[in-house]
């Protein structure tokens, strides 16, 4: 008989790839580093993300265990061109997400570690989603909607909206500006909109790592 794992506990398939992961985001994050022009405050005043350092200084330390692979934006920005429908299917974009801290995660359903994966965020938002926090799982299966809507419902994944981008043209945005390089890729948002932190490949969502970073931010 097969044992299911306790609610609430990431699985050790998902945590062995987040791990490996995190490897890789630690290198790219030094090269980044490395590699920067210097201008990173002009750039910050320039685009009204001048707050958002704040965060990104909370986010840098807090990004590890689980979430190793979490890299703080350096400089904080909008994410231009990153557009989608909502449950009604109402034009919606990450512009309209303002107000809140946000967790933004492009999925779809042949993608095996987002299939792993949403479970995950299905428990962060029903832990933390409110006021201050909210999950968008962005998903982009080509077609129709029956396909992602069986899925989450298949799932148990309650708790999380339903958003859909069939065109692909929000995957191809992230890519454009170097932030999506497969699936799945989460973006972490501040309040304004402005881009804080950002993950190519799945995390334990649900884990303690997880929400508390959560918790920190939403403090600020």
């Amino acid at each position: 008989m097969t044992k299911k794992r306790p609610a609430g506990l990431p699985s050790v398939k998902l945590i062995a790839v987040a791990a490996i992961a995190g490897l890789i985001a630690g290198a790219v994050a030094v090269y980044v580093k490395e590699t920067g022009s210097g201008n990173g405050a002009e750039q910050v005043a320039a685009n009204g993300c001048e707050t958002a350092s704040v965060m990104t200084d909370a986010l840098a330390p807090l990004a590890k265990g689980q979430i190793t692979a979490l890299v703080a934006a350096n400089p904080p920005h909008p994410v231009a061109g990153v557009s989608f429908k909502d449950a009604s299917g109402a034009d919606a974009s990450l512009e309209t997400l303002k107000g809140k801290i946000t967790l933004v995660n492009l999925w779809a359903t042949w993608c095996v570690p987002c299939r792993e994966e949403m479970p995950a965020l299905n428990r962060l938002q029903a832990a933390r989603g409110g006021k201050d926090f909210d999950v968008v799982a962005i998903n982009i299966d080509s077609g129709g909607d029956e396909k992602p809507r069986t899925f989450l419902s298949d799932n148990g994944i309650d708790r999380l909206g339903f958003y859909r981008d069939s065109s692909m043209g929000a995957f191809n945005a992230l890519k454009k500006q170097g932030l999506a390089f497969g699936l799945p890729v989460t973006l972490i948002l501040d309040r304004k909109g402005c881009l804080i932190g950002s993950m190519n490949g799945p995390a334990a969502w649900d884990s303690e790592d997880a929400k508390l970073l959560i918790d920190r931010l939403t403090a600020l």
